[in-house]
């Protein structure tokens, strides 16, 4: 893989977009390289927690508009049914977005176009005093259509997704925070350290527990309040299987 590279130790993925030259935009093959990363990460009982991440100076400047606009400006209703499968970020945006695995994001540099998309599609944000967010697409005759929208109204409310996608404005990495858009910002050479961090706090966790309450976040966004609190007993109660864990990891505590 040239486009996106792919390592794995002490249970940690780490994906990192390797385009410096098109500041990380996506084109199709980076999509299909990442497609396998997210399919592999999900299937490796080796690897608990992905760190995702861009080389350069960007995260990701979003799609590759070189290819991707002329993909798209002669498609039909059906070409953009067949595509509702299949988001950006190899599927992190759309399709492949339930892995119950966490993903963090070390946004290094730009998160702007869909890069926001992909970054808001990640669990948990961290980003470098020098990264900067951005609803660019608005900027060239677009808007979000691989989960920006519905991840930013999430993320931050109505009042921020109406705000960054009407105007398409530049936004800091310290307005971003503000923002809630990410829930923490270190100085550039602290960016990885802080990733790998938090990725080793939740790898001490119980991983049945960690991907259980991921996937039951999943399932309640949305949902009504006796409905999803219905959900929430059900997942988290099965989510202790036999106790055998609970017991060692409490009697561990005690111990203590």
């Amino acid at each position: 893989m040239s486009n996106v590279l792919y390592e794995k130790r002490d249970g940690m993925a780490y994906v990192t977009l390797n385009r410096p030259e098109a500041m990380n935009a996506i084109d199709a093959a980076t999509n299909t390289e990442l497609e396998e990363v997210w399919r592999d990460f999900a299937t490796d009982d080796a690897v608990d927690v992905a760190i995702l991440t861009g080389s350069g100076r960007a995260f990701c400047a979003g799609a590759d508009l070189k290819t991707f606009i002329p993909q798209w400006e002669g498609a039909n209703m059906l070409d953009i049914r067949k595509n509702i499968p299949h988001g950006l970020g190899g599927g992190l945006t759309r399709g492949q977005h339930r892995i119950y695995k966490p993903i963090i994001a070390a946004i290094n540099g730009y998160a702007i176009g869909a890069g926001l998309e992909i970054a808001l599609a990640c669990d948990i944000r961290i980003a470098s005093e020098k990264a900067k967010f951005g609803v660019f697409e608005v900027r060239y005759g677009l808007h979000q259509a691989d989960g920006g929208l519905v991840r930013l109204v999430a993320v931050a409310g109505i009042g921020v997704a109406l705000d960054l996608t009407l105007t398409g404005r530049e936004v800091s990495a310290h307005e971003a925070l503000g923002l809630r858009l990410v829930s923490r910002v270190v100085p550039p050479e602290e960016l990885m350290r802080a990733a790998e961090e938090t990725a080793r706090m939740i790898r001490g966790n119980s991983r049945n527990a960690v991907r259980s309450a991921k996937e039951t976040i999943f399932e309640i966004i949305g949902r009504p309040l006796d409905d999803a609190l219905r959900l929430e007993t059900i997942y988290g109660y099965s989510s202790l299987g036999d106790f055998a864990e609970a017991r060692a990891r409490l009697a561990q505590f005690i111990k203590k």
